[in-house]
């Protein structure tokens, strides 16, 4: 972008140049060359005008462009953050009922089966069971929101050539 901004800055001296010149022919009584050359330059103004309005828009697309991906990163952190989270409770209760199992063996080997080892052992295993489904469900999530992000850009790289066509 700072090249065409320097390529407009050295347009519009150019310009200026001409009209400078323009005025001291029209000064000196050359009118008719006069009049053509100040009819190519406000060509070239108007042409200078619209290059400006196309780089005004251009920068407002990149605008719009940069302030849907930090939306979508913020997303995609959010998200993440979720799963790191369910994921982070699956490792607890998989190493709970890890423990609870290690425990409920040595009870049984002693010949002490404990009622509630097993209960403890049961509610540790469905409690990994609820951990690992939340877990599963958050990797869902951000699969489908990535896929989301994915299929709403190529929507909206396939729309301008729609237009075009």
């Amino acid at each position: 972008m700072s090249e065409i901004e320097e390529y407009q800055r050295r347009i519009s001296a150019a310009l200026d140049r001409i009209g400078q010149q323009l005025d001291a022919r029209a000064e000196a009584g050359d009118t008719a060359a006069a009049a053509e050359l100040q009819q190519a330059l406000d060509d070239e103004k108007l042409a200078n005008e619209q290059l400006e309005e196309r780089v005004r828009s251009l920068k407002e697309k990149r605008d719009a462009i940069q302030e849907e991906l930090d939306a979508l990163r913020e997303q995609n952190t959010q998200a993440l953050a979720k799963f790191d989270r369910q994921l982070q409770s699956l490792r607890r209760a998989n190493e709970q009922l890890r423990q609870n199992n290690t425990a409920l063996r040595d009870a049984n080997a002693a010949g002490v089966g404990e009622a509630h080892l097993i209960n403890k052992s049961m509610m540790a295993e469905l409690e990994s069971m609820r951990a690992t489904r939340d877990a599963d469900r958050a990797e869902t999530d951000a699969v489908l929101a990535e896929l989301s992000a994915l299929i709403d850009s190529a929507s909206d790289a396939d729309a301008p050539e729609q237009e075009d066509a």
